[in-house]
């Protein structure tokens, strides 16, 4: 190659990306916490069982996306493509089924090999948070509202629509799938090659193909709404009194399903037409099924995940932290009385630059550039007297203050730490 490239799907996170990143990630965490979430971690990859048991090896995600590999000891490893799976491992492995419920928060990287496109990389990144334990319509009104709030805190809110659907009971989702296959398969030659695979494995997946022959035979499909059972209908119903009486708006949408068998009853999404095609921000629902799945006891779940970098994009917001003060020497004879009066100014909680490259013209006019209010400068005159001169780049003005008041000067002007909105 002619040049030093990122590997295709992944970016670097610059300070300004980062900004974002953190800006979705800080509000995201202080949200849940408000619901009692805690945060954990997951490694980045599992044992590949861990996703090819629930997500099925004939899934889309296992044959095509997933980063596999046997490593050195000659165990099939697979880079997480999503985090439920990895976090109910924990709770099994990490013997919490005993500590129920759990409310978990986490934030990091996940890794699917997808054609690259904005906002979808190789290399995501997600927030989310699993509910284990309860079963009950309520907790799935907690997690929606929960991320209802997250979106809310990053000013997103009112550019997402809450889509929202029942998937059932697996009473009623066996009832559906047989009328569903009946209707499919009469319409079998027209369908895509991929909705021919999913006939048999998962035909629910095929309400979501975004093949337009697939689309128009869909239109008429049966639906899964008509083949609820009282159960199913209650949880629903339970479900969407709360989040009106929450006052968070959801719009009905009887094609948003999940094609695997541990998912049930609710599926939802907050979809944006603000990013283009790829409209879901976040989204999840109910997997009841997943722990036993994945060889532990009986444990219903229910969470979401919402992608960091369409969330960043959405909310434009974010700061990079940098500092306002600058400890600036005038020769080397006063370099090592700089870095030490920039050591005391940091422990005195204030956040300082200290510029060691170049003459005092060119420290001053990258001081300039990068945002610094005030220079601290520090020459041979000014450690005999005990003072420092405070030049104010904004207008070039200067002041004169003692070393022992130098202090309490800068907290009545600037106080300490700040953020510069980029």
């Amino acid at each position: 190659m002619s040049k030093l490239q990122p590997v295709r799907g992944t970016s670097d996170l610059l300070p300004a990306d980062m900004a974002g990143h953190r800006f979705v990630i800080d509000h995201a965490r202080a949200a849940s916490a408000q619901y009692g979430f805690q945060e954990m971690a997951t490694p980045i990859f599992e044992f590949t069982d861990v996703f090819s048991k629930p997500l099925g090896t004939s899934s889309d995600v296992v044959t095509k996306e997933t980063y596999s590999f046997e490593d050195r000891g000659g165990e099939r490893i697979t880079l997480r493509p999503e985090n439920t799976a990895g976090v109910v491992r924990a709770m099994i492995s990490g013997g919490l089924t005993q500590t129920l419920p759990l409310k978990f928060f986490y934030a990091g990287p996940m890794f699917r090999y997808e054609r690259p496109q904005k906002g979808r990389m190789r290399q995501f990144h997600q927030i989310g948070i699993e509910y284990l334990g309860p079963t009950d319509a309520l907790a799935d009104a907690e997690i929606i509202a929960c991320g209802a709030r997250v979106l809310a805190d990053i000013g997103v809110l009112d550019k997402c629509v809450l889509h929202l659907n029942s998937l059932g009971d697996t009473e009623s989702r066996l009832a559906y799938r047989t009328a569903l296959v009946d209707y499919l398969g009469a319409h079998q030659d027209a369908l895509s090659d991929d909705s021919k695979q999913r006939l048999t494995v998962n035909p629910l997946r095929i309400l979501d193909s975004k093949d337009t022959g697939d689309r128009q035979i869909i239109v008429d499909a049966p639906r899964l709404q008509d083949h609820l059972n009282d159960l199913s209908k209650t949880h629903f119903e339970t479900l969407t009194t709360a989040l009106d009486a929450a006052k968070i708006a959801w719009h009905f949408d009887p094609l948003l399903v999940r094609g695997l068998d541990y998912y049930c009853h609710t599926a939802f999404e907050f979809i944006t037409d603000a990013l283009g095609a790829q409209g879901t921000v976040l989204g999840g629902g109910r997997y009841d099924g997943l722990s036993e799945m994945l060889g532990g006891p009986a444990i219903a779940g229910v969470g979401w995940a919402g992608g960091i970098e369409r969330l960043a994009m959405l909310a434009a917001g974010g700061t990079v932290v940098v500092p306002q003060l600058a400890v600036v020497s005038a020769d080397s004879q006063t370099d090592q009385h700089a870095f030490q009066l920039a050591e005391i100014l940091r422990d005195a909680g204030f956040s300082v630059d200290l510029p060691t490259a170049g003459n005092m013209g060119k420290k001053m006019k990258k001081l300039d550039k990068g945002g610094i209010k005030i220079a601290i400068i520090l020459g041979g005159d000014e450690i005999e007297r005990g003072i420092v001169q405070l030049r104010y780049l904004a207008d070039g003005s200067q002041d004169e203050v003692t070393r022992d008041a130098l202090v309490q000067k800068l907290s009545s002007i600037i106080g300490h730490t700040t953020t510069v909105d980029q």
